[in-house]
C-alpha cells in the first residue's frame, strides 16, 4: 500500500508568493489499484506525483510504501520501484542513442556492466519480441536513434522500458497530453494493458476526462491541494462524464469564474 499521512507542502515560504498547497494531505491507495487523477491546474496533481517520487520533499508528514517509510529517500533509490512516463515523450528516451541502446540501458538498470557490450544476439531478439505486439513497427528500427520516432512511438518505447525491470509504481504524468487523438487511444490501451498485466499500483494524471473515467479503478478529483471527489470500484464505475463536468463548473462559479 502507499499511503501519504498528513502531507504539508509551502511554496515559496516567507515570501508574497508563499503558498501552501497541501495542509494535512492525507491519502492511502491500495496495492494493484489504478487511480485516475484530474483537477484544474494548480490543483495539486503534479507536485503530488512528485511527492511520491522524491522529486520534492514535503515539509511535514510521511509517504509510506508497505509499512516503510521512504519520506526522504533519495529519488535514485526510489525509481528502483518507480517507474515514471512523463507529459513529454523526449523526456523518458535517450534522443542521440538507439533503440536498442535505449532497450539495453533499461534493461540493466542497477547492474554493473563493466567492459563488456549492452546486447548480445539474444538480447536484440528478445527486444524486438517485446515490441512487435505494440504494432508500430519498432522490432524492425532497433538502430534507428530515438530521437527520430514520433511522440506516440517514443512514448510507446519509454513504457516498454519503464517496466522492462521489475517495479511495484507506475506514475503516469499527462503522458498522452502531447499526443494526437488516435495515438493517445492506443498509449492508453498500452498502458491499461501493461499495468493489468504487471499487476501494478498505478496513478494516473489526466485532463482527458474522458480517460479518467473509462480507465482505472478509482477517480480522484483534487482542488487547491484537497479531495473533492473520490469515487472508487462500482461508485467509478457509474460516475458520468457530465457528473464530473458539473463539479468542475461547481468549482468555478464558486471561485468567481
Amino acid at each position: 500500500m502507499l499511503e501519504m499521512l498528513n502531507l504539508r507542502k509551502v511554496y515559496n515560504p516567507g515570501t508574497v508568493r508563499q503558498l501552501c498547497l497541501f495542509e494535512g494531505f492525507s491519502l492511502r491507495i491500495p496495492r494493484g489499484q489504478f487511480l485516475s487523477i484530474v483537477g484544474s491546474n494548480g490543483s495539486g496533481k503534479s507536485s503530488m506525483m512528485n511527492l511520491i517520487c522524491g522529486t520534492i520533499q514535503p515539509d511535514a508528514g510521511q509517504i509510506m510504501v508497505d509499512g516503510q517509510d521512504i519520506t526522504r529517500m533519495p529519488e535514485h533509490k526510489r525509481l528502483r520501484r518507480i517507474g515514471r512516463i512523463h507529459q513529454n515523450p523526449a523526456m523518458g528516451t535517450c534522443a542521440g542513442m538507439s533503440i536498442q541502446e535505449n532497450l539495453a540501458l533499461a534493461d540493466n538498470k542497477d547492474q554493473r556492466m563493466n567492459l563488456r557490450p549492452g546486447v548480445d544476439k539474444k538480447q536484440r531478439q528478445r527486444y524486438q519480441d517485446l515490441l512487435r505486439p505494440l504494432g508500430l513497427g519498432l522490432e524492425n528500427m532497433l538502430d534507428a536513434r530515438a530521437g527520430s520516432l514520433s511522440g506516440g512511438q517514443r512514448q510507446a518505447l519509454a513504457m516498454v522500458m519503464c517496466v522492462m525491470t521489475p517495479i511495484d509504481f507506475l506514475i503516469l504524468d499527462e503522458h498522452t497530453a502531447a499526443l494526437d487523438p488516435k495515438t493517445s487511444d492506443l498509449i492508453m490501451a498500452l498502458t491499461d494493458q501493461v499495468v493489468r498485466e504487471k499487476g501494478l499500483t498505478a496513478l494516473m494524471v489526466t485532463h482527458n476526462l474522458r480517460y479518467a473515467i473509462e480507465y482505472g479503478d478509482r477517480l480522484l478529483m483534487l482542488h487547491q491541494g484537497g479531495i473533492v471527489l473520490d469515487r472508487a470500484d462500482e461508485q467509478k464505475k457509474k460516475t458520468r462524464l457530465q457528473d464530473v463536468l458539473d463539479l468542475f463548473t461547481q468549482i468555478s462559479i464558486e471561485l468567481g469564474n
